[in-house]
């Protein structure tokens, strides 16, 4: 059975695919800062591995196990991130680049590094989770958005170097699902933007995201679990795979209508 490497394993999507891809069959390594969250998953087979995506020696650690253990990656998911979230103005550069190594550069890295394998045996899948808001974007929501545009660019290039070599590339843009996000998402960001210039719009944005992301709001991490599980399982998969609460509606709006008409909505719904 083929061995999949999951970043971000400890909670939400991560985890729940991670138990799936478990319960299928596949030999899992799941990764993530956080290993006291994956000793549930380390008791129903999985084997579990400290690593900050961030930290590039934390990285070669895990690959270089996984390629003496099992002989290498052969399904690498790229689940790991987060959002950051203020008036770009109120960012600070260092924050910024962070979230470009969280969102980016990390698993660029982690590509790199399991790419040998892959081409040796001439196969393999990189599955990387995206966002709606790869697509779209929201107020405040500037280096976020723009680390999940940068992701999907890089992707839809990256599958075109490896079709030559049988690996594929695909792209796993989720809507709005229950998750840490909205509660990691909001503190951090009337801490930046919630006393200045941009503070009435920040308590707009945090008031909509605290409804929306309320517990039972979004679609459940089980589905992006199948749809992942679906994609690794094709012969052929989709390039893309769009998936939970208001994923469609918002990518269609925008590629139907344009940028004005989708600026308004979005605004409206802050209002």
């Amino acid at each position: 059975m083929q061995t999949v490497l999951i970043t971000g394993a400890s909670s939400g999507m991560g985890k729940e695919t991670a138990e799936k891809l478990l319960g299928e069959g596949y030999t899992v390594y799941a990764a993530a800062r956080r290993v006291e969250k994956m000793r549930d998953l380390e008791r129903i087979g999985a084997s579990i591995l400290a690593m900050d995506i961030t930290n590039e020696e934390e990285v070669r650690t895990a690959v270089r196990r996984i390629d003496e253990e099992a002989g290498g990656v052969d399904v690498l998911i790229n689940n790991a991130g987060f959002g950051l979230y203020g008036a770009m103005e109120d960012i600070p550069i260092d924050e910024a680049r962070y979230q470009f190594e969280v969102n980016l550069l990390g698993p660029a890295l982690l590509t790199q590094l399991v790419l040998p394998h892959m081409r040796e045996q001439g196969a393999g899948k990189i599955l990387n989770v995206s966002s709606m808001g790869g697509k779209i974007y929201t107020p405040l929501g500037s280096w976020y958005h723009a680390s999940k545009h940068a992701l999907e660019g890089w992707s839809d290039c990256l599958r075109l170097e490896l079709k030559g070599f049988g690996i594929d590339v695909i792209i796993i843009e989720p809507g709005v699902i229950d998750t840490e996000f909205g509660d990691v998402m909001v503190e951090p960001m009337l801490k930046r933007s919630g006393s200045g210039a941009y503070a009435e719009l920040a308590d707009r944005v945090a008031r909509a995201t605290v409804a929306n992301y309320a517990p039972g709001k979004g679609s459940p991490p089980s589905l992006i679990a199948g749809v992942i599980s679906k994609a690794i399982r094709a012969r052929r998969p989709h390039t893309r795979y769009v998936a939970g609460r208001y994923a469609r509606l918002m990518i269609g709006l925008r590629h139907t209508f344009g940028d004005r008409v989708f600026d308004r909505v979005v605004m409206r719904a802050y209002r």
